[in-house]
């Protein structure tokens, strides 16, 4: 299992650029909450940078759909396949603003 890695940056406009990699399950999710509660907790926007989930199972989406009702959250791609497969299976990845990346985020 690859462990899972979070990183902030901030870019300008009071948006927290948060850098997922690695594998999210039940134990591991809580990097996410934990960085985003913490070092991003002030960021009007969330931009998640998912291009290096490798694996993400319903508590990383039900800790993306918290974080939805916080404040808006754009995810920026392109989406690993697992991830995309999940997000579309739940009706979920209608509910998100999709960017190619963090960039044109």
């Amino acid at each position: 299992m690859e462990s899972p890695r979070v990183t902030v940056r901030w870019e300008g406009n009071n948006t927290a650029v948060v850098v997922c990699r690695g594998e999210f399950d039940l134990d591991t999710a809580s990097v996410l909450a934990q960085a985003c509660a913490g070092e991003a907790a002030s960021a009007e926007l969330l931009v998640l940078d998912v291009r290096g989930v490798a694996f993400a199972d319903s508590t990383f989406l039900n800790e993306l759909l918290r974080l939805l009702q916080s404040r808006p959250v754009v995810l920026a791609g392109p989406l690993p396949g697992q991830l995309r497969r999940m997000l579309e299976m739940t009706g979920a990845l209608a509910l998100f603003e999709v960017r190619d990346d963090a960039a044109t985020a």
